[in-house]
């Protein structure tokens, strides 16, 4: 470390509180913990719900596309995607200009249990933002947005 850069304060010295990724992953979990009963009556975990959440708003996207934007790792996305397409709630189809790539879309079937889980998605998130003004919410999301594009390693 370069002796001229400023001293960077330890976890120990900011807190937990202060630290963003601590607090990130604090919320989801109860995020996803505020739902999960209600994904479990309909036999969805929290991977198959982003998979159809994602699929609900996103036309078609490769595997590889969909394991970005579920955070859901490949190999577990697959077992994923095995399991909604045996309940019929996903097809796969390959893809028209690559024949090794493999498109997912959202069935019929797979749109209205979508549509049965997001109040309960839509209600975490309302309970999140309990007492928090419009404006600030704004603000916040579009922070998160910019974190996003930082961070990320793919267009997507």
């Amino acid at each position: 470390m370069n002796d001229a850069s400023p001293r960077r304060p330890r976890l120990g010295e900011i807190g937990l509180t202060n630290f963003a990724p601590y607090l990130m992953n604090r919320i989801m979990g109860r995020y996803n913990a505020g739902f999960r009963e209600e994904m479990a009556e309909m036999g969805l975990t929290t991977p198959k719900a982003r998979a159809l959440a994602v699929l609900s708003v996103v036309e078609g996207p490769l595997i590889r596309e969909l394991a970005v934007y579920t955070v859901v790792e490949q190999s577990t996305l697959s077992r994923v995607l095995d399991q909604l397409q045996a309940d019929g709630l996903i097809r796969r189809e390959v893809d028209a200009s690559d024949s090794r790539a493999v498109r997912v879309f959202i069935t019929e079937a797979g749109r209205a249990v979508f549509e049965d889980l997001w109040p309960h998605m839509a209600d975490a998130q309302d309970r999140m933002f309990r007492g928090i003004p419009e404006e600030e919410r704004r603000a916040f999301l579009a922070t998160l947005q910019k974190m996003l594009i930082n961070i990320r390693k793919h267009e997507i």
